[in-house]
């Protein structure tokens, strides 16, 4: 473990990973996007970090869900371990050579991986790339993203998309939370002896997820 990234010693432990967005009351009274707090949990619910989403007020109102950030994420000494950086790009298939990508750091200054959409007429799918650029593993997600009262699974697959060894999962978590409070719930499922680096971009990809296929409160439902 001496050769792992300062703060990430703990993922070593983990294959699953909880990640849950806290709920602003000024957001869910007012309807104005305000910056996303989470927290990250293991799967007895202890809290293993803590995220925030830097950006400014225009990103988040006029350019929601596309909107550039930077998602800093703490341990629960308050020292940052991990840091997610998306810029502003497209998010639409017409647009097959400005698609998504963001950049993982851990530690901050230190690229751990990159999370890179794959175009797809129907799909959707990204490439969980190392700090090389190389493709490490696929994410699948499902045609339709509206869980209608359900889960919603991204699948985590090997390169040759043939075999399933995880998923990241938007949680069912209610009508009112959803409707009223945009919450966020996801868990990640990955091997265990997955490197923690990738465990830390996997954590980046279930924001950009988020953002993506659930900003907007009734694509939860």
């Amino acid at each position: 473990t001496h050769n792992l990234p300062p703060g990430l010693e703990y993922l070593n432990q983990l294959d699953r990973i909880i990640i849950h967005q806290q709920v602003d009351l000024l957001e869910a009274i007012l309807g104005t996007e305000t910056s996303s707090k989470y927290e990250i949990k293991n799967h007895l619910g202890q809290r293993v970090y803590f995220a925030v989403e830097e950006n400014g007020c225009f990103d988040r109102n006029l350019c929601s869900p596309i909107r550039s950030f930077t998602i800093r994420i703490a341990d629960n000494t308050g020292r940052e371990v991990i840091t997610v950086n998306r810029p502003l790009r497209c998010n639409s298939c017409w647009f097959p050579c400005f698609l998504q990508e963001l950049e993982v750091q851990s530690p901050p200054g230190t690229i751990a991986g990159y999370v890179v959409q794959n175009w797809d007429p129907f799909l959707p799918k990204f490439a969980i790339q190392n700090e090389s650029k190389e493709d490490v593993l696929k994410i699948i997600g499902p045609y339709a993203t509206c869980g209608c009262f359900d889960d919603v699974d991204f699948e985590v697959k090997a390169l040759n998309e043939m075999s399933t060894i995880g998923k990241i999962s938007k949680y069912w978590s209610g009508f009112v939370n959803d409707v009223f409070t945009n919450t966020a719930n996801f868990g990640i499922q990955v091997p265990v002896d997955l490197d923690v680096r990738i465990k830390a971009v996997m954590i980046g990809a279930c924001f950009l997820i988020d953002l993506m296929f659930f900003e907007n409160s009734l694509d939860g439902l």
